[in-house]
C-alpha cells in the first residue's frame, strides 16, 4: 500500500441491491456494484499474473457478495456466491476502482463486446 493511498473510513456493503458503498478520508467516495467487484477482482485468477494473462470475466452481471472479511488494516477479502474469494481487495486498489469506475466500465463493455460476450450469464449461452 502506498503510504499517500487515502484509507476508507466506510465500507458498506448493501446486498439487496449487491452494491457496496465505500468512502475514503480524502473525501473520494463511490458506490460500486458487486459485478464491478467481481470482474475488477485483483486474484491472479482474473488478472493473472502479467496483463497478457488477464481473463475476460462474463456472465456476472447477477453475482453478490456474501462475506467481507479484514485483511489486516490493509485490504479486504470478498467472497462471491459464485464461489470466487482469491482477491485481496488493498485500499490502494479500491481507491483505483473507485476513482477509474466509470472508464474501467466502459472499457471492460468494449472488451465483452470485443470479445461476443454478455454481461448475464444466459446472455452467453449458444442458441
Amino acid at each position: 500500500m502506498s503510504y499517500q493511498t487515502p484509507i476508507p473510513t466506510e465500507i458498506r456493503l448493501h446486498q439487496k441491491s449487491r452494491k457496496m458503498d465505500i468512502a475514503f478520508e480524502d473525501g473520494l467516495s463511490c458506490e460500486l456494484t458487486c459485478e464491478f467487484l467481481r470482474v475488477f477482482s485483483p486474484s491472479a485468477e482474473v488478472r493473472g499474473h502479467s496483463a497478457d494473462q488477464a481473463v475476460l470475466q462474463f456472465g456476472k452481471a447477477d453475482v453478490n457478495i456474501e462475506k467481507v472479511d479484514p485483511v489486516g488494516t490493509y485490504a479486504i477479502c470478498l467472497h462471491f456466491d459464485d464461489g470466487h474469494n482469491t482477491g485481496i481487495y488493498s485500499w490502494d486498489w479500491l481507491y483505483h476502482l473507485c476513482k477509474n469506475r466509470d472508464q474501467l466500465w466502459s472499457e471492460y463493455l468494449s472488451e465483452l463486446e470485443a470479445a461476443g460476450k454478455k454481461r448475464f450469464p444466459t446472455e452467453n449461452a449458444v442458441q
